[in-house]
């Protein structure tokens, strides 16, 4: 009977034990033989409109991005992926775009670039314009 392997990194088991209740946690399980372990993965080349962001190093995969809409009572948590698409919290399909994720949160069409921000609130409109510097 084959048997099933399953290898978690450290930083992945710290990041799932200070997750709370509210957090949505993404895993990707790959399957595949011992040749396919031995060979190094293929790099991931990140596309759509984080691309460029992640390409000049100013947005790095697994960043956490965030808002909070004082008025609307609402706040918003994603986390960028190697692909460059955005993972928001209670949704389990990857957006593409920043203002299609924002939108997903809010429900209204809005300006993503401009809302979702850095840990040190740097906006994602920011990083653009440094890019063009």
């Amino acid at each position: 009977m084959p048997t099933l392997k399953i290898e978690f990194d450290s930083a992945l088991l710290a990041h799932l034990t200070s997750a709370s209740g509210n957090d949505t946690i993404h895993v990707t399980l790959s399957l595949g033989g011992a040749e396919r372990t031995a060979a190094a993965p293929a790099p991931v080349v990140p596309y759509g409109p984080l691309a460029e962001l992640m390409k000049a190093n100013l947005l790095a995969a697994d960043t956490v991005l965030t808002f909070h809409q004082r008025r609307a009572n609402r706040s918003g948590r994603a986390v960028v992926t190697n692909e460059g698409q955005m993972i928001v919290d209670g949704h389990a399909s990857p957006f593409s775009s920043p203002s299609k994720a924002a939108e997903a949160v809010t429900g209204n069409v809005i300006n993503g670039w401009t809302l979702w921000q850095l840990r040190d609130g740097r906006t994602l409109d920011d990083l653009r314009k440094l890019l063009q510097k």
